[in-house]
């Protein structure tokens, strides 16, 4: 029967010899903390950019009024379809003013569950060539063609729109807002310049940039582009504290996503609480103060100002700091961890080989002597 692990155990050995096996490590989190083997540690490596999930204070909030079941073991389309769902489909549809909104389980299973249905054979997508992984995995189910362009090239965007464009019945340009990678921005103007110009839908990928940018909206908000955008998916589970997904566009899009996309019809619905408290968090503090977001920013600015004379790439209150090598990645996360800050590193897959990098994830929880006290180990690297 061994024999039959053979090529798992020799895969796992070639990422174990080019420093690149991950494994799960038992922790805790309490605040802007992270305690791991009995050590408290900073958390830079959450997606939690507002600092909501840990808010006790909010917690309470929500709870003193929550009096519905935890989860309804269904999918939506038999008998899960209760308030807590169309309430907050309803809210978020109005909020970006669109027609329509569709939840779905998670980030990943909104791109897969978008890009597997709303193209197939014959069809093309352009895609941003560090666009994640979901949406890649969609587009592979979708058996359309996939073409992707030099990251945040419109230029090279173009050439291929002239080149393959004519050739596809539909087409679609994907992109993400801010990607998670580079923490850099898309050109959302030039992007819904070429979508008119050559007749293609545009999706734009939100996940880490709603609840911070725009009033809460997003970058494509921010900007001043939501009706340019054909559909925008975003997250619960970063900025809004919670869990579970969605995407919002014209009703022709989500009535089709209803009746084809897989994920969202063969899944049980995401627990009833994470949509309650997800609009209990958009509501009551994200769209009616933009306290957290503009402290975020504050200490976004203060880092890039402390990094200036490192590789640190984009623009965002993602600082990634590129090392290069999957073993100088991993020494560099070993010597903050042992200073007081965990802060992860990231390589292949989620990057492109040879460079690997810290991911520095900043939050509102953090103050600026937690910044400024990173820059410091930072530079010492």
């Amino acid at each position: 029967m061994k024999k039959l692990y053979e090529p798992y155990m020799d895969e796992i050995a070639q990422k174990q010899q080019a420093f690149n096996f991950r494994h799960l490590t038992p922790l805790e989190i309490k605040g802007k903390y992270i305690f791991q083997n009995g050590k408290k540690l900073l958390n830079l490596s959450s997606n939690d950019y507002l600092g909501i999930s840990t808010r006790e204070d909010i917690q309470k909030e929500f709870f003193n009024s929550y009096n519905k079941p935890l989860s309804i073991p269904s999918a939506r389309l038999l008998c899960a379809n209760t308030p807590s769902y169309s309430k907050l489909e309803e809210f978020l549809s109005k909020s970006f003013k669109k027609e329509a909104a569709l939840l779905f389980n998670s980030g990943y299973h909104a791109n897969v569950g978008i890009y597997s249905s709303l193209v197939q054979r014959n069809d093309v997508v352009f895609c941003d060539k560090l666009n994640h992984a979901s949406i890649i995995d969609g587009i592979r189910l979708s058996h359309a063609d996939i073409i992707p362009f030099k990251h945040a090239d419109c230029e090279d965007l173009e050439n291929k729109l002239k080149k393959y464009r004519n050739k596809y019945k539909k087409a679609i340009i994907s992109t993400e807002a801010l990607f998670s990678m580079d923490g850099d921005f898309c050109d959302i103007k030039a992007l819904a310049l070429l979508k008119e110009k050559y007749n293609t839908l545009l999706i734009v990928d939100e996940a880490h940039s709603f609840g911070v940018y725009g009033g809460g909206l997003g970058y494509c908000a921010q900007e001043g582009m939501l009706d340019s955008i054909d559909l925008i998916m975003a997250t619960f589970g970063k900025a809004a504290g919670s869990y579970g997904a969605f995407c919002v566009g014209d009703r022709v899009l989500v009535d089709y996503l209803i009746n084809f996309s897989r994920p969202f019809i063969f899944s049980t619905v995401f627990p009833q609480i994470s949509a309650e408290f997800a609009q209990f968090v958009l509501k009551n503090h994200i769209f009616k103060s933009d306290s957290l977001s503009s402290k975020l920013l504050v200490l976004k600015d203060l880092a890039h100002k402390n990094l200036k004379d490192f590789n640190v790439l984009g623009s965002s209150y993602i600082l990634p700091v590129v090392l290069g090598e999957n073993k100088k990645a991993l020494e560099a996360s070993k010597t903050l961890c042992n200073n007081g800050f965990y802060c992860l590193p990231v390589r292949y897959p989620t990057v492109a080989k040879n460079s690997a990098r810290l991911r520095i994830s900043l939050n509102a929880a953090l103050e600026k002597d937690d910044v400024e006290n990173l820059c410091t180990q930072i530079k010492k690297l």
